[in-house]
């Protein structure tokens, strides 16, 4: 793996940048499905789903979007928000990552962990202890295991109704932030 973090600067999001945020969803999709991993996102552009696109439009309304970009391309976005009501209460003030997806061309080049630091940096500068963020734990759960790599621990397990009639698996995980004493 080589590490993008020199190469990529992570900027607020705007309203504006939603159509690159979506493509980065849209190729993720395909990528997944490629892979055989469907369960994950479907196998349908998310771009077409009027939630999806009023939930990033949101967050970045509010602040909470978060850009990596080499040069002009954004390639990772990361955001904030409130968790979702499938998530148990957190018991302190935190920050719960909502979305995190990345270049499927710069796979490998640290690109996600390059965000995740970001967003450690954002919830100490905030006085948040509580990093949550919560993720597919279906198939060969690769992506827990991603999210285990980078310090986060699995703290609740969920699934949601389908209309196939699998339900939808999750994991919560959360990562303790240390917080400056000055």
């Amino acid at each position: 793996m080589t590490d993008s973090a020199e190469w990529t600067d992570v900027r607020p999001g705007r309203p504006a940048d939603l159509p690159a945020v979506l493509a980065l969803l849209d190729d993720a999709v395909g990528w997944l499905t490629s892979h055989g991993r469907s369960g994950q996102w479907g196998t349908s552009p998310l771009s077409a789903s009027p939630r999806v696109r009023a939930l990033i439009s949101r967050v970045a309304a509010c602040g909470g979007l978060h850009l990596a970009v080499q040069h002009t391309r954004v390639v990772g976005a990361l955001g904030f928000g409130s968790p979702p009501a499938y998530a148990d209460p957190a018991r302190e003030p935190e920050l719960y990552i909502m979305l995190l997806v990345t270049d499927r061309e710069l796979a490998g080049q640290g690109i996600g962990a390059r965000l995740l630091a970001h967003a450690q940096a954002t919830a100490a500068r905030a006085g948040r202890a509580l990093l949550r963020v919560d993720c597919y734990a279906g198939g060969d759960g690769a992506l827990v295991r991603y999210y285990e790599s980078q310090g986060f621990v699995p703290t609740q397990r969920f699934a949601m109704a389908q209309p196939s009639g699998d339900p939808w698996r999750g994991q919560v995980l959360s990562r303790r932030i240390p917080l400056g004493k000055g």
